[in-house]
């Protein structure tokens, strides 16, 4: 004889099944790549002029442009990194940003910020994977729209490093961006 009538059987078997359904929705976390290699070292690696080139997709996986970019990474002597990106889109379009990475009080993560970020984020490494997560102002119509990007960086080679980065906008995917940066 059981405690828990039918129906409230029922519903804690659908209540279960939609929290598993939840926790394989989650990501990854950044200490599951902390023994992959090579080992990614942010002031390493972004260390002096770099070229990117990769597609923006949308919210279906279409690519919908893609791009090139020059970077000009340094660091100064008080461990503050800058990296100085101009994105070159088939469109015409050109788009600069001006990263300022400035460390925290660990030894593993950075306040990152830039001009169009209207909300800065951290940048975290472990192994061979960089996580940041901020909000990027956009320009869209006539004004700007505020978009979640969740950004993942796997070092390939030492001299080759692959982004990834998924857009929100509400908790809802709108698109993502992919790079292929190298170390000229």
């Amino acid at each position: 004889c059981s405690v828990i009538p039918k129906t409230g059987r029922h519903s804690i078997l659908v209540l279960g099944a939609v929290l598993l359904m939840l926790g394989g929705c989650s990501g990854p976390a950044l200490t599951d790549y902390a023994d992959r290699g090579p080992r990614l070292v942010p002031e390493d690696f972004f260390s002096g002029e770099l070229s990117a080139r990769g597609v923006v997709k949308d919210r279906s996986g279409e690519v919908i442009r893609t791009c090139d970019a020059d970077i000009s990474a340094s660091w100064d002597i008080a461990g503050v990194g800058t990296l100085d990106e101009e994105f070159r889109f088939d469109d015409g379009e050109v788009q600069t940003r001006v990263w300022t990475l400035t460390p925290s009080d660990n030894a593993t993560s950075y306040h990152a910020e830039a001009g169009d970020v209207a909300e800065p984020g951290t940048m975290r490494w472990s192994g061979n994977a960089i996580h940041m997560n901020y909000v990027l102002r956009v320009a869209y119509g006539d004004g700007t729209l505020d978009v979640r990007m969740d950004d993942w960086m796997y070092l390939i080679t030492p001299d080759t490093l692959i982004n990834q980065t998924t857009m929100s906008k509400w908790g809802i995917d709108v698109g993502e961006v992919v790079l292929v940066i190298q170390k000229k």
